[in-house]
């Protein structure tokens, strides 16, 4: 039971940081001129791509930071400030966060797979995990349930938006920044903490 609600924790967070939500504007943008079936075809396309490049940072990740002899410490800190940064801009986006140029062709791995869902975010954040003792199956049991969560979530982009509203993925997006603003800080924290024991 403990396992299963470490899995969903850490599936919700994973989710927060792909954004799904967030990017159901912009996938909507630049796929419009495509049929609707061939959207579907790039977006899960799109989204295995972004899949495999977080689970080869996951792998590798930690071997990459033995490597630069980053400690785990400073990877919850940095962690949490690029976290809290990108919570900021979910809460008070931009107009150039909210801009998309579309090039009138296919897209392909940019912008739809990386980074809007393998952003350094989320590939910090599994970093992250891969330095603090996790359990490999319960790390990759909730990217596996946040990645399908995601994906079923951009492949209905186009109905979310007719559904909710610009307003209401606006409002969505900047309570997912708030959550995700409290997860951040407590990164931080943890980070602190870790290392003025160590």
């Amino acid at each position: 039971m403990e396992t299963f609600l470490t899995i969903l924790t850490l599936a919700f967070s994973f989710t927060l940081l792909m954004d799904p939500v967030g990017n159901v504007p912009i996938y909507v943008a630049v796929l419009k001129q495509l049929p609707p079936r061939r959207q579907q075809v790039i977006i899960i396309r799109e989204m295995v791509i972004a899949l495999v490049t977080i689970l080869l940072f996951y792998w590798l990740g930690e071997r990459l930071l033995e490597a630069l002899k980053v400690t785990p410490e400073t990877i919850q800190i940095s962690g949490g400030i690029i976290l809290f940064i990108i919570a900021l801009r979910m809460i008070f986006p931009t107009a150039k966060d909210t801009t998309v140029e579309y090039l009138g062709e296919e897209p392909f791995i940019v912008p739809l797979a990386i980074p809007l869902v393998a952003g350094p975010t989320i590939l910090a954040a599994v970093m992250i995990y891969s330095q603090k003792g996790y359990n490999s199956f319960i790390v990759i049991s909730a990217l596996a349930l946040a990645w399908l969560v995601s994906t079923l979530i951009l492949v209905s982009s186009t109905f979310l938006e007719k559904i909710l509203g610009k307003r209401g993925i606006t409002a969505c997006e900047r309570l997912m920044g708030f959550v995700l603003t409290l997860i951040s800080l407590q990164m931080f924290l943890e980070g602190i903490k870790q290392f003025f024991l160590s």
